[in-house]
């Protein structure tokens, strides 16, 4: 992921949370949780995502459902962000980082 200026994002996160294990993972490779979410709210939803799951994560930007990023860290250490939604309004509950593990 290249560090660019600041885009929009294409939705509200709703809560940022992580798990303990995705802070320690981000911080052995030297980067921060921002770079993720940065790029999650842009709509670059990472490498390791099946096209599938990008065709749904653009329709969930319509709908307001479920969001899903898959990412690597520059040590190669797999994370995923999952926002979750609350209604058919689009608004979003929550964004949590965490370890394909810990799902």
């Amino acid at each position: 992921m290249s560090q660019q200026a600041t885009k929009t994002p294409k939705f509200h996160p709703g809560r940022i949370v992580a798990t303990p294990g995705v802070l320690e993972v981000i911080k052995a490779s030297g980067q921060s949780p921002e770079v993720f979410i940065g790029a999650h709210l842009e709509g670059y939803w990472g490498g390791d995502l099946c096209e599938e799951d990008r065709l749904r994560n653009e329709e969930a930007l319509i709908d307001g459902s479920r969001l899903l990023s898959a990412y690597r860290t520059l040590r190669g250490e797999r994370l995923w962000i999952i926002t979750e939604a609350v209604g058919d309004d689009g608004r979003r509950a929550s964004s949590c980082l965490l370890l394909p593990e810990e799902y």
